[in-house]
Protein backbone atom coordinates (compact mmCIF):
# COMPACT_ATOMS: atom_id res chain seq x y z
CA UNK A 1 0.00 0.00 0.00
CA UNK A 2 1.43 3.39 -1.13
CA UNK A 3 0.77 6.24 1.07
CA UNK A 4 1.35 9.91 0.00
CA UNK A 5 1.96 12.81 2.46
CA UNK A 6 1.39 16.24 2.01
CA UNK A 7 2.20 19.38 3.66
CA UNK A 8 -0.43 20.57 6.24
CA UNK A 9 -1.77 23.40 5.19
CA UNK A 10 -3.64 26.03 8.34
CA UNK A 11 -4.27 28.51 6.37
CA UNK A 12 -6.23 26.32 3.86
CA UNK A 13 -7.90 24.90 6.96
CA UNK A 14 -8.89 28.34 8.28
CA UNK A 15 -10.66 29.51 5.02
CA UNK A 16 -12.49 26.48 5.45
CA UNK A 17 -14.23 27.31 8.54
CA UNK A 18 -14.88 30.53 7.42
CA UNK A 19 -16.62 29.57 4.82
CA UNK A 20 -18.80 27.62 6.84
CA UNK A 21 -19.25 29.85 9.24
CA UNK A 22 -20.19 32.89 6.51
CA UNK A 23 -22.32 30.04 4.20
CA UNK A 24 -24.29 28.98 8.07
CA UNK A 25 -24.59 32.89 8.48
CA UNK A 26 -25.97 33.57 4.34
CA UNK A 27 -28.69 30.78 4.63
CA UNK A 28 -30.06 32.31 7.74
CA UNK A 29 -30.08 35.60 6.33
CA UNK A 30 -31.15 34.84 2.63
CA UNK A 31 -34.04 32.80 4.58
CA UNK A 32 -35.25 35.85 6.83
CA UNK A 33 -35.13 38.32 3.61
CA UNK A 34 -37.18 36.00 2.08
CA UNK A 35 -34.39 35.16 -0.49
CA UNK A 36 -33.19 38.11 -1.73
CA UNK A 37 -29.24 37.48 -2.12
CA UNK A 38 -28.64 42.03 -2.26
CA UNK A 39 -30.07 42.37 0.98
CA UNK A 40 -28.72 39.25 2.80
CA UNK A 41 -25.48 40.10 1.33
CA UNK A 42 -25.89 44.04 2.87
CA UNK A 43 -26.74 42.49 6.15
CA UNK A 44 -23.32 40.42 6.18
CA UNK A 45 -21.32 43.35 5.68
CA UNK A 46 -23.20 45.54 8.42
CA UNK A 47 -22.58 42.64 10.87
CA UNK A 48 -18.82 43.36 9.71
CA UNK A 49 -19.13 46.78 10.06
CA UNK A 50 -20.31 46.15 13.59
CA UNK A 51 -17.83 44.10 14.51
CA UNK A 52 -19.84 41.19 14.43
CA UNK A 53 -17.90 39.49 12.12
CA UNK A 54 -13.98 39.01 12.06
CA UNK A 55 -12.12 41.93 9.72
CA UNK A 56 -10.59 39.09 8.82
CA UNK A 57 -13.83 37.22 7.04
CA UNK A 58 -13.14 38.03 3.53
CA UNK A 59 -16.71 38.91 2.20
CA UNK A 60 -16.09 39.24 -1.36
CA UNK A 61 -14.07 35.72 -1.71
CA UNK A 62 -17.25 34.10 -0.58
CA UNK A 63 -19.70 36.11 -2.71
CA UNK A 64 -16.61 35.19 -5.53
CA UNK A 65 -17.08 31.46 -4.12
CA UNK A 66 -21.05 31.33 -3.91
CA UNK A 67 -21.09 32.83 -8.10
CA UNK A 68 -18.14 29.87 -8.75
CA UNK A 69 -19.97 27.37 -7.19
CA UNK A 70 -23.27 28.20 -9.42
CA UNK A 71 -25.29 28.45 -5.94
CA UNK A 72 -25.53 32.35 -6.64
CA UNK A 73 -26.12 33.78 -10.07
CA UNK A 74 -25.75 37.44 -11.41
CA UNK A 75 -29.67 38.35 -13.47
CA UNK A 76 -29.28 41.62 -15.09
CA UNK A 77 -26.36 42.57 -13.12
CA UNK A 78 -28.62 41.29 -9.93
CA UNK A 79 -27.20 38.51 -7.40
CA UNK A 80 -29.86 35.72 -7.93
CA UNK A 81 -29.80 32.55 -6.43
CA UNK A 82 -29.49 29.47 -8.61
CA UNK A 83 -31.76 26.17 -8.24
CA UNK A 84 -28.44 24.36 -7.13
CA UNK A 85 -28.52 26.90 -4.85
CA UNK A 86 -32.20 26.71 -3.51
CA UNK A 87 -31.68 22.91 -3.32
CA UNK A 88 -28.71 24.01 -0.80
CA UNK A 89 -30.41 26.06 1.50
CA UNK A 90 -33.13 23.21 1.87
CA UNK A 91 -30.23 20.60 2.77
CA UNK A 92 -28.51 22.97 5.13
CA UNK A 93 -32.40 23.64 6.87
CA UNK A 94 -32.20 19.63 7.04
CA UNK A 95 -28.90 19.19 8.39
CA UNK A 96 -29.03 21.83 11.23
CA UNK A 97 -33.28 20.70 12.27
CA UNK A 98 -32.85 16.77 11.48
CA UNK A 99 -29.17 15.59 11.86
CA UNK A 100 -30.27 14.32 15.10
CA UNK A 101 -33.15 11.98 14.24
CA UNK A 102 -32.85 8.56 12.95
CA UNK A 103 -32.77 8.37 8.79
CA UNK A 104 -35.43 5.90 7.35
CA UNK A 105 -34.82 3.49 4.28
CA UNK A 106 -34.12 4.03 0.93
CA UNK A 107 -36.88 5.95 -0.10
CA UNK A 108 -40.12 4.31 1.04
CA UNK A 109 -42.28 4.32 3.80
CA UNK A 110 -42.85 0.74 6.14
CA UNK A 111 -45.79 -0.42 6.92
CA UNK A 112 -46.81 -3.20 9.05
CA UNK A 113 -47.85 -5.45 6.39
CA UNK A 114 -45.54 -7.56 4.34
CA UNK A 115 -45.45 -7.85 0.83
CA UNK A 116 -43.80 -7.89 -2.61
CA UNK A 117 -40.87 -5.21 -3.13
CA UNK A 118 -39.67 -3.95 -0.27
CA UNK A 119 -36.75 -4.45 2.46
CA UNK A 120 -36.16 -8.60 2.97
CA UNK A 121 -37.05 -9.90 6.40
CA UNK A 122 -35.40 -12.50 8.37
CA UNK A 123 -38.86 -14.33 8.58
CA UNK A 124 -39.72 -16.95 5.97
CA UNK A 125 -42.70 -18.58 4.98
CA UNK A 126 -43.55 -21.46 2.65
CA UNK A 127 -42.77 -20.91 -1.38
CA UNK A 128 -46.11 -19.99 -3.45
CA UNK A 129 -46.54 -19.94 -7.09
CA UNK A 130 -44.96 -16.01 -8.42
CA UNK A 131 -42.25 -15.87 -5.70
CA UNK A 132 -39.51 -14.19 -6.77
CA UNK A 133 -36.90 -17.20 -6.63
CA UNK A 134 -33.99 -14.31 -5.73
CA UNK A 135 -36.05 -14.48 -2.09
CA UNK A 136 -35.23 -18.19 -1.70
CA UNK A 137 -34.02 -19.29 1.50
CA UNK A 138 -31.79 -21.78 0.10
CA UNK A 139 -30.37 -23.26 4.08
CA UNK A 140 -33.93 -23.67 5.16
CA UNK A 141 -35.28 -25.27 2.00
CA UNK A 142 -32.11 -27.81 1.89
CA UNK A 143 -32.62 -28.05 5.83
CA UNK A 144 -36.22 -29.14 4.89
CA UNK A 145 -35.38 -31.56 2.57
CA UNK A 146 -32.72 -33.66 4.49
CA UNK A 147 -35.72 -33.34 7.11
CA UNK A 148 -38.39 -34.86 4.83
CA UNK A 149 -35.94 -37.27 2.77
CA UNK A 150 -32.75 -37.70 5.02
CA UNK A 151 -28.95 -36.37 4.51
CA UNK A 152 -27.92 -39.54 2.29
CA UNK A 153 -30.46 -39.01 -0.77
CA UNK A 154 -31.50 -35.09 -0.66
CA UNK A 155 -33.84 -34.29 -3.53
CA UNK A 156 -35.84 -31.03 -2.98
CA UNK A 157 -39.19 -30.65 -4.09
CA UNK A 158 -41.59 -27.63 -4.18
CA UNK A 159 -43.08 -28.15 -0.35
CA UNK A 160 -39.30 -27.83 0.83
CA UNK A 161 -38.91 -24.34 -0.64
CA UNK A 162 -38.94 -21.62 2.24
CA UNK A 163 -38.97 -17.91 0.85
CA UNK A 164 -37.74 -14.54 3.00
CA UNK A 165 -40.78 -11.98 3.65
CA UNK A 166 -40.46 -8.37 2.32
CA UNK A 167 -41.89 -5.38 4.55
CA UNK A 168 -43.83 -4.26 2.41
CA UNK A 169 -43.53 -0.44 1.23
CA UNK A 170 -45.70 2.22 0.69
CA UNK A 171 -46.10 6.04 -1.22
CA UNK A 172 -47.27 8.60 0.72
CA UNK A 173 -49.10 11.97 -0.26
CA UNK A 174 -48.00 14.59 1.49
CA UNK A 175 -49.38 18.57 2.07
CA UNK A 176 -46.72 20.59 3.86
CA UNK A 177 -49.10 23.55 5.45
CA UNK A 178 -46.66 27.07 6.62
CA UNK A 179 -48.28 29.40 9.11
CA UNK A 180 -48.10 32.65 7.45
CA UNK A 181 -50.26 35.29 9.64
CA UNK A 182 -48.98 38.49 11.52
CA UNK A 183 -48.88 36.00 14.86
CA UNK A 184 -45.62 34.47 12.93
CA UNK A 185 -43.84 38.35 13.87
CA UNK A 186 -45.67 39.50 16.72
CA UNK A 187 -43.94 41.93 18.91
CA UNK A 188 -40.75 41.57 17.13
CA UNK A 189 -40.72 37.74 17.91
CA UNK A 190 -39.20 35.85 14.56
CA UNK A 191 -41.34 32.97 14.20
CA UNK A 192 -41.33 32.81 10.41
CA UNK A 193 -37.73 32.09 9.72
CA UNK A 194 -37.22 28.81 11.47
CA UNK A 195 -40.70 27.84 10.25
CA UNK A 196 -39.85 28.49 6.60
CA UNK A 197 -36.71 26.56 8.14
CA UNK A 198 -38.35 23.73 9.06
CA UNK A 199 -40.61 23.82 6.00
CA UNK A 200 -37.70 23.80 3.70
CA UNK A 201 -36.08 20.98 5.93
CA UNK A 202 -39.22 18.78 5.33
CA UNK A 203 -39.54 19.55 2.03
CA UNK A 204 -36.18 18.03 1.02
CA UNK A 205 -36.16 15.20 3.56
CA UNK A 206 -39.14 13.84 1.62
CA UNK A 207 -38.00 14.46 -2.08
CA UNK A 208 -34.76 13.07 -1.17
CA UNK A 209 -35.53 10.15 1.02
CA UNK A 210 -39.03 9.45 -0.56
CA UNK A 211 -38.64 10.18 -4.25
CA UNK A 212 -41.66 8.45 -5.31
CA UNK A 213 -43.74 10.52 -2.71
CA UNK A 214 -46.53 13.28 -3.84
CA UNK A 215 -45.76 16.24 -1.95
CA UNK A 216 -48.26 19.52 -2.13
CA UNK A 217 -46.75 22.89 -0.35
CA UNK A 218 -49.99 25.72 1.02
CA UNK A 219 -49.55 28.43 2.67
CA UNK A 220 -52.07 29.53 5.57
CA UNK A 221 -53.51 32.75 6.59
CA UNK A 222 -56.97 34.77 6.45
CA UNK A 223 -57.10 31.90 3.95
CA UNK A 224 -54.95 29.28 2.82
CA UNK A 225 -53.58 28.69 -0.69
CA UNK A 226 -50.96 26.26 -2.85
CA UNK A 227 -47.30 27.32 -3.66
CA UNK A 228 -44.63 25.53 -4.79
CA UNK A 229 -41.77 24.41 -3.12
CA UNK A 230 -39.25 26.39 -4.70
CA UNK A 231 -40.99 29.37 -3.65
CA UNK A 232 -40.91 28.71 0.04
CA UNK A 233 -38.22 30.87 1.22
CA UNK A 234 -39.47 33.19 -0.57
CA UNK A 235 -42.66 33.28 1.72
CA UNK A 236 -43.19 36.20 3.91
CA UNK A 237 -45.08 36.25 7.21
CA UNK A 238 -48.67 39.40 6.87
CA UNK A 239 -50.79 41.38 7.90
CA UNK A 240 -53.66 37.86 8.37
CA UNK A 241 -55.14 36.05 10.82
CA UNK A 242 -54.82 32.29 11.42
CA UNK A 243 -57.23 30.18 9.46
CA UNK A 244 -56.52 26.79 10.41
CA UNK A 245 -59.08 25.92 9.28
CA UNK A 246 -58.97 26.58 5.99
CA UNK A 247 -55.81 25.18 5.92
CA UNK A 248 -56.60 21.82 6.99
CA UNK A 249 -59.32 21.93 4.39
CA UNK A 250 -57.43 22.25 1.79
CA UNK A 251 -54.67 20.22 2.81
CA UNK A 252 -58.10 17.11 3.16
CA UNK A 253 -59.37 18.34 -0.57
CA UNK A 254 -56.17 18.31 -2.10
CA UNK A 255 -55.36 14.30 -0.32
CA UNK A 256 -59.13 13.62 -1.18
CA UNK A 257 -57.79 13.48 -5.18
CA UNK A 258 -55.53 10.99 -4.44
CA UNK A 259 -56.36 7.13 -4.49
CA UNK A 260 -54.62 4.28 -3.41
CA UNK A 261 -51.85 5.52 -0.89
CA UNK A 262 -51.20 6.74 2.27
CA UNK A 263 -51.99 10.19 3.34
CA UNK A 264 -50.17 12.88 5.75
CA UNK A 265 -50.42 16.47 6.51
CA UNK A 266 -47.09 18.48 8.20
CA UNK A 267 -48.24 22.10 9.48
CA UNK A 268 -45.83 24.42 10.90
CA UNK A 269 -47.26 26.98 13.09
CA UNK A 270 -47.20 29.13 16.10
CA UNK A 271 -50.65 27.15 16.98
CA UNK A 272 -52.72 30.41 17.57
CA UNK A 273 -56.05 30.22 15.42
CA UNK A 274 -57.34 33.02 15.38
CA UNK A 275 -60.38 32.89 12.08
CA UNK A 276 -62.42 30.77 10.07
CA UNK A 277 -64.91 31.19 7.09
CA UNK A 278 -68.75 31.58 8.47
CA UNK A 279 -71.54 31.42 5.73
CA UNK A 280 -69.12 32.60 3.07
CA UNK A 281 -67.59 35.53 5.03
CA UNK A 282 -64.32 35.37 7.28
CA UNK A 283 -64.48 35.65 10.73
CA UNK A 284 -61.88 36.54 12.88
CA UNK A 285 -60.56 37.08 16.73
CA UNK A 286 -57.02 37.48 17.41
CA UNK A 287 -58.13 37.83 21.05
CA UNK A 288 -57.10 34.57 22.78
CA UNK A 289 -58.39 31.32 21.27
CA UNK A 290 -62.02 32.11 20.66
CA UNK A 291 -64.44 28.69 21.29
CA UNK A 292 -65.76 29.47 17.70
CA UNK A 293 -62.83 29.53 15.95
CA UNK A 294 -61.57 25.95 18.08
CA UNK A 295 -64.04 24.07 17.84
CA UNK A 296 -64.45 24.60 13.84
CA UNK A 297 -60.76 24.09 13.84
CA UNK A 298 -60.52 20.72 15.84
CA UNK A 299 -63.76 19.52 13.70
CA UNK A 300 -61.54 19.92 10.44
CA UNK A 301 -58.88 18.24 12.68
CA UNK A 302 -61.27 14.98 13.35
CA UNK A 303 -62.30 14.92 9.55
CA UNK A 304 -58.76 14.33 8.85
CA UNK A 305 -58.64 11.86 11.33
CA UNK A 306 -61.70 10.06 9.47
CA UNK A 307 -60.22 10.40 6.33
CA UNK A 308 -57.24 7.96 8.14
CA UNK A 309 -55.36 11.23 7.56
CA UNK A 310 -52.92 12.06 10.45
CA UNK A 311 -51.52 15.48 10.96
CA UNK A 312 -47.53 16.23 12.49
CA UNK A 313 -47.49 19.48 13.78
CA UNK A 314 -44.08 21.39 14.34
CA UNK A 315 -44.98 24.18 16.60
CA UNK A 316 -42.42 27.07 16.74
CA UNK A 317 -44.04 28.65 19.73
CA UNK A 318 -44.30 27.60 23.65
CA UNK A 319 -46.96 29.72 25.01
CA UNK A 320 -48.57 27.58 27.20
CA UNK A 321 -51.93 28.17 26.46
CA UNK A 322 -50.78 27.79 22.89
CA UNK A 323 -48.91 24.42 23.22
CA UNK A 324 -52.66 23.32 24.97
CA UNK A 325 -54.59 24.21 21.87
CA UNK A 326 -52.38 21.72 19.75
CA UNK A 327 -52.19 19.22 22.18
CA UNK A 328 -55.77 18.75 21.95
CA UNK A 329 -55.95 19.02 18.22
CA UNK A 330 -52.96 16.26 18.41
CA UNK A 331 -54.81 13.82 20.35
CA UNK A 332 -58.12 14.76 18.45
CA UNK A 333 -56.56 13.87 15.53
CA UNK A 334 -54.52 10.85 16.38
CA UNK A 335 -51.51 12.94 14.85
CA UNK A 336 -48.35 13.51 16.17
CA UNK A 337 -46.64 16.80 17.26
CA UNK A 338 -43.00 18.53 17.57
CA UNK A 339 -42.42 21.48 20.20
CA UNK A 340 -39.86 24.04 19.94
CA UNK A 341 -39.20 27.78 21.25
CA UNK A 342 -38.72 29.62 18.07
CA UNK A 343 -35.23 29.22 17.23
CA UNK A 344 -34.56 26.77 18.86
CA UNK A 345 -34.67 24.31 15.94
CA UNK A 346 -32.13 21.88 17.32
CA UNK A 347 -34.27 20.32 20.21
CA UNK A 348 -38.36 19.29 19.90
CA UNK A 349 -40.58 17.69 22.75
CA UNK A 350 -41.71 14.88 20.42
CA UNK A 351 -45.50 13.89 21.36
CA UNK A 352 -47.21 10.61 19.40
CA UNK A 353 -50.68 9.76 19.99
CA UNK A 354 -50.32 7.36 17.91
CA UNK A 355 -47.95 5.14 19.74
CA UNK A 356 -48.92 7.07 23.25
CA UNK A 357 -45.27 8.39 23.57
CA UNK A 358 -43.41 11.70 24.36
CA UNK A 359 -39.51 11.85 24.14
CA UNK A 360 -37.01 14.86 23.92
CA UNK A 361 -35.13 15.23 20.46
CA UNK A 362 -31.45 16.67 20.45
Amino acid sequence: MRLEYFEWDENLLQRLLQFKTLMNLFNYLLVRSGGDVKRAFQWMEELQAQGILPEEFDLKAFREQLEKEAFVERVAGMPKLTPKGRKRIRQDSLNEIFSSLKKSGAGNHPTPATGVGGEKLPETRPYQFGDEPSMIDYNRSIHNAIIREGIERIRMSQEDLEVHDTEHMATCATVLLLDVSHSMVLYGEDRITPAKQVAMALSELIQTQYPKDDLHVAIFGDDAKEVKVKDIMKVQAGPYYTNTAAALRLARQILDRKKGINKQVFMITDGKCSAIFEGGKIYRNAWGLDPKIVSKTLREAALCRKKKIPITTFMVADDPYLVKFVEKLTKVNQGRAYYTPSGALGSFLFVDYIRNRRKNLH
